[in-house]
C-alpha cells in the first residue's frame, strides 16, 4: 500500500505540515508539489523589507535546500497541479505525471486578483505582488522620481504605497469606496491610515474607481478616473483582494465554497484529504470563512499535521494579523465582522492608538497602532472572553493589566 503523502502547495501552510510532522517523528515519505521556481518562504517581508533591499532572498527561505533531502521531503519545484482524482488517490501533474497518495494536504493557498483587459490590465508595467516572483519580476520599477499607481486601498494596496513612497517615488493612490480599509476596518482606523499616508506625501482619492489605463506602444503610461482626471504613471500596482486557489478541489467532488471546506480536523468531504491556509474555509462562530494570514497558515497546517499523526485534536483559529507601514505596526486580534461598536483608546507611545470593536456588547476584536500593550492585553481578554466597560476602554490613564487578574 501506497503510505506516501502528497502535499499540494509549497506555502507557509504546506512547510508547516512537513516540518510538524517531522518534528512528531512521522517518517512517511512526503512529496511537495511547489509550482514556484524558489523553495517555501515567507511572504510577508516581500513588499516591505525584501523589496526595500533590506533583506535577501535566501533569508526568506524557511529552511536550506538540504532540509528537504535530510527529511526525506521530495520538494517539486516548477510543478503544478492539474487534477486530483479522489477515487483512484492520486494527483496528475500539468505535465501529465501522476503521483498516487494515502493521504494528501491541499494548501494551494491563493491568487491575487487583476484588472480585465477591458481596465488595461493586459499593459506591461502592471503588476500585482502576490509572490517572490513577482517582486523579483517588478523591483527594477522603484526608482526614485517615477509614478506609482496603487488601484486599491486595502493592506495590500497600502503597503505597497509606503514602500514606494521610502523609495522616493511619487504614489497615487484610488479607492472605489469612499474610505479606505472599509471592507476590513472601522472608520478610526481607516482615519488613522489616511492621515499617515498623506503626511508623507502619498495622494489618496476616495470614491474613486479607475475607467481604464491608457497605453504607449503596449506599456501603461497613464490613467483615466471617475473623477475625471487623466494622469500620466509610469506602472500600476493592483491590490484589489485575493481569490482562493479551489477550482481543482470542487472539480474532484471537494465541497467548496469561497475555500474548500474542512472540518475542526481538517479533513475535507473526504477524510483522506485535508486542507490548510488561504484556500481553506471552516466554521468560526458559526460562519464560514477563510483566514489570510500567516498565523493561520502556520496553525492550521500544524493542525493537519497533528489529524495525520493521530492526535485526536480540534482547530481553534485565534484570528490575529500585522501590517506594516512605514513606523507604524499594525496588530489586529480577532475578527470584527458584525460590528455595532467601536471606542478608541490613546495608546501611551507618540502616535499610538487602538480600535476597539463590540457587537452586543461584547469585544470582539482590536486594532492596536504602535500600541502593543493594548494588542496583548486585548488578544487574551478576547480569548477569555472578558469585556471591559467603554468608560474603561477609552481612559488612557487606566491600568488594563488589571482585568487580566
Amino acid at each position: 500500500m501506497n503510505d506516501t503523502l502528497v502535499i499540494a502547495g509549497g506555502g507557509q501552510a504546506g512547510f508547516s505540515v512537513a516540518s510538524k510532522l517531522r518534528k512528531l517523528g512521522d517518517d512517511r515519505p512526503i512529496t511537495i508539489i511547489c509550482d514556484e521556481i524558489s523553495p517555501p518562504y515567507q511572504r510577508p517581508p516581500l513588499s516591505k523589507k525584501y523589496l526595500l533591499g533590506e533583506t535577501k532572498k535566501e533569508r526568506l527561505f524557511f529552511r536550506p535546500s538540504n532540509w528537504y533531502q535530510e527529511n526525506n521531503v521530495d520538494l517539486r519545484l516548477e510543478a503544478t497541479l492539474g487534477a486530483i482524482s479522489a477515487k483512484s488517490k492520486n494527483v496528475c501533474l500539468k505535465t501529465g505525471e501522476k503521483l498516487e497518495y494515502q493521504k494528501l494536504v491541499l494548501s494551494m493557498g491563493a491568487r491575487a486578483l487583476t484588472l480585465p483587459e477591458a481596465l488595461g490590465g493586459h499593459h506591461r508595467g502592471v503588476y500585482s505582488i502576490r509572490t517572490l516572483s513577482d517582486v523579483d519580476t517588478i523591483k527594477h520599477e522603484f526608482q526614485p522620481g517615477r509614478t506609482l499607481l496603487v488601484v486599491g486601498g486595502g493592506y495590500v494596496g497600502l503597503e505597497a504605497a509606503s514602500t514606494a513612497n521610502k523609495l522616493g517615488l511619487k504614489v497615487i493612490l484610488i479607492e472605489r469606496e469612499d474610505r479606505i480599509l472599509k471592507r476590513v476596518a472601522a472608520v478610526a482606523t481607516s482615519n488613522y491610515f489616511r492621515d499617515l499616508h498623506v503626511s508623507k506625501g502619498v495622494q489618496i482619492h476616495e470614491s474613486t474607481s479607475l475607467i481604464n489605463l491608457t497605453e504607449k506602444e503596449g506599456r501603461v503610461s497613464g490613467a483615466v478616473l471617475s473623477s475625471g482626471e487623466n494622469i500620466g504613471v509610469d506602472f500600476v500596482i493592483c491590490g484589489i483582494g485575493i481569490k482562493p486557489n479551489d477550482e481543482l478541489a470542487k472539480e474532484a467532488g471537494l465541497d467548496v465554497s469561497d475555500g474548500i471546506i474542512v472540518n475542526n480536523r481538517c479533513q475535507t468531504s473526504d477524510p483522506d484529504i485535508l486542507a490548510a491556509g488561504d484556500c481553506a474555509s471552516f466554521l468560526y462562530q458559526n460562519n464560514l470563512i477563510r483566514l489570510e494570514s500567516v498565523q493561520n497558515a502556520i496553525d492550521q497546517g500544524e493542525a493537519v499535521a497533528e489529524t495525520l499523526f493521530g492526535i485526536q485534536s480540534s482547530y481553534k483559529p485565534y484570528p490575529w494579523f500585522w501590517s506594516d507601514q512605514f513606523d507604524v505596526k499594525l496588530q489586529i486580534a480577532g475578527l470584527n465582522s458584525g460590528y455595532d461598536q467601536t471606542f478608541v483608546r490613546k495608546g501611551s507611545r507618540d502616535g499610538g492608538q487602538s480600535v476597539w470593536y463590540y457587537k452586543k456588547g461584547t469585544l470582539i476584536a482590536v486594532d492596536a497602532m504602535n500600541d502593543a500593550t493594548s494588542y496583548l492585553i486585548a488578544s487574551r481578554l478576547i480569548r477569555n472572553k472578558v469585556s471591559p466597560s467603554a468608560e474603561i476602554v477609552v481612559d488612557s490613564n487606566y491600568n488594563l493589566k488589571s482585568l487580566l487578574n
